[in-house]
């Protein structure tokens, strides 16, 4: 993680961990963790195109300020996308002919 945790509030330390714990209590279980990042990334997207965007300073100084502050602290928050290709590159490394997981997939 980019940012060190122990600067953020105790609120989205809290949330934070409720996260993690939720993700260790689905652990296996692809289908809730897919959810689990689906939600994540729609929460992105709504608080950086809602709150974020009216939080963003309105003149010049501010917002050098601001982009001085992210560039220390590990630049934009992106939510990288695990991408197909890759997924089929792990299930062929996966692959074994004995394995009858795959077979019924």
């Amino acid at each position: 993680m980019p940012e060190d945790t122990a600067s953020l509030s105790p609120e989205i330390q809290a949330m934070a961990q409720s996260v993690r714990d939720l993700a260790q209590a689905h652990d296996g279980d692809v289908e809730a963790l897919l959810s689990l990042l689906r939600l994540l990334e729609q929460l992105h997207r709504e608080i950086e195109d809602g709150p974020f965007r009216r939080a963003l300073p309105t003149n010049r100084q501010g917002l050098y300020s601001l982009l001085q502050d992210m560039e220390r602290a590990g630049g934009w928050p992106y939510i990288p996308r695990l991408r197909l290709r890759s997924i089929m590159h792990w299930i062929e490394e996966l692959e074994d002919p004995d394995d009858e997981l795959l077979e019924e997939v």
